[in-house]
This record gives structure tokens, C-alpha cells and sequence, in this order.
């Protein structure tokens, strides 16, 4: 039987960890062949050993304009061609517009935006070789609303939301499909430090569960089994598109 993305090659980055873990691991599973990018090595390694089919492991720091060129290089001479993009990686500090430092400001846009800006305009060149491709981009429900102490994080993600909507409709035209996942809080490594820094951490967890209408907070494979039909062919006519995943955080 075909699987959903047999065949495909993704570059994913931020998959050492967290969703992009998960997401490596269920592109794998669906027959895919993968390029694992992200600052740790050895979380990459150890994610590869876990999936099928050999990804390759690329340790790249996106905040720097060659480390992106060359991730993309490497995964095409590797590979042959880039089919789906899924600009994973991501950082956030919290902190109100006043609290929040410029340099933390600037980091978080470098990685949160500029790379996801870098890196789609890396691989258009790739796949109008090839006739189209996919853009997946991690977002965030905090790019759609508001919440207290993450101005510079929700501002970034919101800037992905918008990126995404004007590429959609810059590169339909061409059969390249971009989309973003806007997830509310899952449980990651990320997150879990967020909760750790918290006065009263289960208080925090607490207080973050009541709000998910589910009574649960978000698992990485959740958001892996959206990123799988968003890269897949049975999305074929899905552009633009912005689609939380929340439990029913913004149902509330």
C-alpha cells in the first residue's frame, strides 16, 4: 500500500525535540525521506536513529543566512531536490513590551520570522524546478490572539501568520502550497521550561489545562498528524490556510 508521503523529501527543522520530533517520526512512518536541521547534534542523531530510511542530520544555526544556505544545499545534494519545507524551529521569551530586553526582542524575530522568511525563499528556486512544493510553517494561537508576557513571541508568530497568507497567494500560481499550524500549549521541552521558571509551577499547569476546553494540554504527535496532511497530496487544494490547534483554547 502507498503511504502518504512515499517518496517526498522534507527538510524539517527544530527536530531534535518537541513537534518536530514528532512530526520527523511521522514523516518517516508515511514513507518520506528526511532532512533533520536544528542546533544539537546529538538530538538530531537521536531522532534519526528512531526513524526510518537514513534521514540526514544537518546541525545548522538558523540565525545566520549561510548556515540556512547550506542546510538547503546539503539536503538537495543529498537528496536530489527539496519537495516540502516545514520551518519548525522556534523561540520565546517571556515578558511584556516593557520587560522584554532588545536583544531578546531581536532573537526572537530572527529565529520566530527571518529564518521562516530565509529559509521559504531558499527553496522556491527548488521547486519551480521541480513543478511546486510544500511551505508548512509552525505557528502559534498566539499569532491569531493576544496573552499576557509573551509580547515579543506572540508578535512574531503573528508576522509568520500573515508570511504565510502572502506567500500562499504570491506562490499558487506556481504549485507551491504554503500553511501554518497554529498550535495553543504542548507539552515540549520549550514549554516545559516555561513552566519550570513559574513561581508555583503546577499552579501554572494548572491554570494552562483550564483553559483547553479538551482538559488536556496539546501532545507533539498532535500537531505531527496536521503537518502529515498539510505535506501530503490529499491537501492539494489547501493554500493559505491558518489552522489552530488548541483543544478549544480559542473557543473560550
Amino acid at each position: 500500500m502507498r503511504t502518504a508521503l512515499e517518496g517526498k523529501i522534507i527538510l524539517l527543522t527544530g527536530a531534535g525535540t518537541g513537534i518536530g520530533r514528532a512530526c520527523a517520526m511521522a514523516f518517516a512512518s508515511e514513507g518520506a525521506s528526511l532532512a533533520l536541521v536544528g542546533r544539537r547534534k546529538e538530538k538530531l542523531e537521536a531522532v534519526a536513529k528512531e526513524c526510518a530510511g537514513s534521514p540526514l542530520v544537518i546541525s545548522a544555526d538558523l540565525a545566520h543566512k549561510a548556515e540556512i544556505e547550506r542546510a538547503v544545499a546539503e539536503t538537495v545534494a543529498r537528496f536530489g531536490r527539496i519537495d516540502i519545507l516545514v520551518n519548525n524551529a522556534g523561540i520565546l521569551f517571556p515578558g511584556t513590551a516593557e520587560e522584554i530586553t532588545e536583544e531578546q526582542w531581536d532573537q526572537t524575530f530572527q529565529i520566530n520570522v527571518k529564518s521562516v522568511w530565509q529559509l521559504s525563499s531558499a527553496v522556491l528556486p527548488h521547486f519551480r524546478k521541480i513543478g511546486g512544493g510544500v511551505i508548512i510553517n509552525v505557528a502559534s494561537v498566539l499569532g491569531i490572539n493576544g496573552a499576557r508576557q509573551r509580547a515579543s513571541y506572540a508578535a512574531s508568530k503573528g508576522a509568520v501568520v500573515l508570511l504565510t497568507k502572502c506567500m500562499a497567494i504570491d506562490h499558487g500560481h506556481e504549485n507551491i502550497r504554503v500553511n501554518a499550524i497554529c498550535p495553543s500549549f504542548v507539552e515540549t521541552d520549550l514549554t516545559a521550561a516555561v513552566i519550570r521558571s513559574a513561581p508555583d509551577p503546577e499552579a501554572v499547569r494548572r491554570e494552562r489545562i483550564a483553559v483547553h476546553p479538551i482538559g488536556r494540554l496539546g501532545r507533539p504527535e498532535d500537531i505531527a498528524g496536521l503537518a502529515v496532511y498539510l505535506a501530503s497530496d490529499a491537501s492539494s487544494w489547501v493554500t493559505g490556510g491558518i489552522y489552530p490547534l488548541d483543544g478549544g483554547y480559542l473557543a473560550v
